[in-house]
């Protein structure tokens, strides 16, 4: 019996691999789980998971332009992105406008308008394709375009670890030292941007704010120290888009889909957790202070 099951086990894992697709899907979906693990522990101290939302929205007219006219869509994502951006930071400063309405103007603007052009212009877009990712229909310009953008962002972020970790536990102090929070928000911004467009290929635009919050949140439940931090939530992204491919094969379901669905049981489950060791006085919740201690 134990024989029967686990070679059905096996077969489950090891049939899939048989087509190249599948491989190709599990090596994009574990690169933008790896990508947005590193991010989000940011955004989540942060608090930016808004942001994440904005941005990973307003890229929508950039790829429907760069679909039509033939270009990689990284480049119109990451225009839109950063332009984004550079709006929701003009308004918060030039207006009395908080912070929050001018992320939801902006990128409820620039979505409609993606959504728009999608409706007036001729073109072979598959609307599903974008809103919900394609990962199990990468070409090899994608997989190269997603590899180099990952090993660039998650090498940038673990260069300036410590500067950007202090950054958002004490701006003040980060200026004080002779660092400057300006370039220090900029730079992961422009990272923000940038994981966006690894992500979008995994699970599309509509589901790229899961990936880019809930590992971040989900380490966060269960560890007091940065470090750790970072470790948790790559490994429960990593493992949510493995998983999340292979049931997304089996079910005939929605790759980018599965991989959310995956990925929220591991909060959950680290959330029963916390709640659980807390009730039981095993250890105390941790502080943003306590998370940010990396030295």
């Amino acid at each position: 019996m134990n024989f029967l099951v686990n070679a059905g086990l096996f077969t489950w894992f090891t049939e899939p691999l048989d087509y190249t697709f599948v491989q190709y899907a599990l090596l994009v979906a574990t690169v933008c789980g790896i990508t947005c693990a590193v991010l989000s522990c940011w955004l989540t101290l942060l608090g930016w998971s808004l942001m994440g939302d904005a941005v990973s929205h307003a890229v929508l007219p950039g790829v429907v332009l760069s679909y039509v006219i033939g270009a990689p869509f990284a480049i119109g994502a990451f225009i839109f992105g950063s332009g984004a951006v550079a709006m929701i930071g003009g308004l918060n400063r030039t207006s009395k406008v908080k912070e929050d309405a001018a992320i939801g103007i902006v990128f409820t603007g620039l979505f409609a308008l993606g959504l728009v052009l999608i409706s007036v212009i001729p073109s072979n877009i598959d609307l599903n394709h974008i809103l919900f990712g394609n990962v199990l229909g990468v070409s090899d310009s994608d997989i190269i375009t997603s590899i180099v953008i990952g090993v660039i962002v998650v090498s940038v972020l673990l260069f300036k670890r410590r500067d950007l970790v202090l950054y958002a536990f004490d701006p003040t102090h980060a200026h004080a030292i002779g660092l400057s929070p300006r370039r220090l928000e900029a730079l992961l911004l422009g990272a923000l941007a940038l994981t966006v467009i690894v992500a979008l290929q995994a699970v599309g635009i509509v589901l790229v704010v899961a990936m880019l919050i809930t590992p971040g949140a989900t380490a966060y439940l269960l560890t007091d120290r940065f470090d750790r931090m970072l470790a948790i939530a790559v490994g429960t992204s990593v493992v949510a888009c493995v998983l999340g491919t292979y049931l997304s094969y089996h079910l005939d379901a929605s790759t980018g889909g599965a991989i959310v669905c995956v990925l929220t049981l591991e909060f959950m489950a680290a959330y029963g957790l916390a709640t659980l060791r807390k009730s039981g006085g095993a250890t105390k919740e941790p502080t943003t202070e306590a998370v940010a201690s990396v030295a």
